[in-house]
């Protein structure tokens, strides 16, 4: 039997939630909605939880309620999911990438200061007015450095947008992500540690933000006025369905994690050949998404990758650049501009991981990897 990438955990509560949903008839805009963002809300640790179709929209979302538009300027990794850059081009605005920590694979402050300092001393093409966000991405679920990342945001007032989309319930000093921008975002794909199969959700304690962000997911409608549209908005409402899946998952977050936390430990235990993901003393939990491991240099990925698969064993490189993207080359990014990220993302390789993976499946998952290391270096 093929071991997956990834796979959802759904227990009979889940699924008799959802179908409660189905025997109710109230398919959207209805009380699982409600209780969804009020059980997020809570567990994260702020006023107002907005529950959108995806984090894409989530993200996109926080941006126009922070009044992005055309021409502003966001700072951004490279080594992440192509949403996090995307949702700047939505509003015609400027994706810069940065780049990354060796270790952790999450944007470097010190990156970002000495950027900041360029264009503040005319050596780049970028006006520092328009240099007014960071989409601070906490990468596979670590916390970024968030100590130095608002000590710099405050020094050069930028405002922060947290894609959080990989990192519910991890904690940097025991402070829960999604907490230290504007704004954070976390996603429920199925991949992810709770799902509602397709999925986001908007975490703030501005009022301002969730006012908007409430309206524009359902077509602008500010007060749920039937057809009264005093902004523009769009379909970014999350269904009834995907609400009381989530709201079923989040009953049991807490637990969800250990089992992850558990999975992951056994594979830092028998792993002992191949640079396994480093952890920070700042990370006071770690809720994992995936599990990726550095290949070592010289080695073939795309035969490693090959070689499980051709042994039942599904892997995946994660990520590659996302300047190096058909897309962004477009627009005149190119090899050489993020030297960290282009290294790093050679070497990285994502293996099967999720809350219910066995012992005996990650043992296999050891053993092939070593011999695919073995054959390709």
């Amino acid at each position: 039997m093929k071991i997956p990438l990834s796979n959802a955990s759904i227990s009979k509560e889940d699924i008799d939630e959802v179908l409660n949903v189905l025997k109710s008839g109230r398919l959207a805009l209805g009380p699982y909605l409600e209780k969804f963002e009020d059980i997020v809300a809570k567990y994260i640790g702020v006023k107002y939880a907005i529950a959108v179709n995806s984090g894409t929209s989530a993200l996109h979302l926080i941006l126009k309620s922070l009044s992005f538009q055309e021409g502003d300027i966001i700072l951004v990794p490279s080594f992440t999911f192509i949403a996090s850059a995307n949702v700047a081009l939505f509003e015609k605005g400027i994706p810069v990438f940065i780049d990354i920590e060796k270790d952790t694979g999450n944007i470097d402050p010190d990156a970002i200061e000495e950027f900041m300092e360029m264009v503040h001393s005319g050596k780049t093409k970028y006006d520092p007015k328009k240099v007014k966000f960071l989409m601070a991405v906490d990468i596979f679920g670590h916390p970024l450095n968030w100590e130095k990342i608002i000590k710099i945001a405050e020094k050069y007032n930028i405002q922060i947008i947290e894609d959080s989309c990989e990192a519910l319930g991890s904690e940097y000093k025991g402070k829960k992500c999604g907490t230290f921008g504007k704004a954070g975002a976390f996603a429920f794909y199925p991949n992810k540690q709770i799902t509602t199969g397709e999925g986001g959700i908007i975490v703030t304690n501005d009022e301002n933000i969730a006012h908007l962000s409430r309206a524009m997911r359902n077509q602008g409608r500010t007060n749920y006025g039937w057809l009264s549209h005093e902004i523009i908005g769009y379909n970014y409402r999350l269904d009834e369905m995907s609400a009381a899946l989530g709201y079923s998952q989040m009953k049991k977050i807490d637990h969800i994690i250990e089992k992850r936390n558990k999975v992951a430990m056994y594979y830092n235990k028998i792993l002992d050949f191949i640079e396994t993901p480093t952890i920070k003393d700042y990370v006071t939990k770690m809720s994992w998404f995936v599990y990726v491991v550095k290949l070592p240099e010289g080695v073939d990925i795309n035969k490693v990758i090959n070689y499980l698969n051709e042994n039942g064993i599904e892997s995946r490189n994660y990520f590659s650049p996302v300047h190096l993207q058909p897309l962004y080359r477009n627009l005149g990014y190119k090899e050489g501009m993020l030297p960290v990220t282009e290294e790093l993302s050679k070497r990285t390789l994502a293996i099967p991981f999720y809350t219910d993976l066995k012992k005996d499946e990650q043992d296999k998952v050891a053993y092939y990897l070593k011999k695919s290391i073995e054959l390709f270096s």
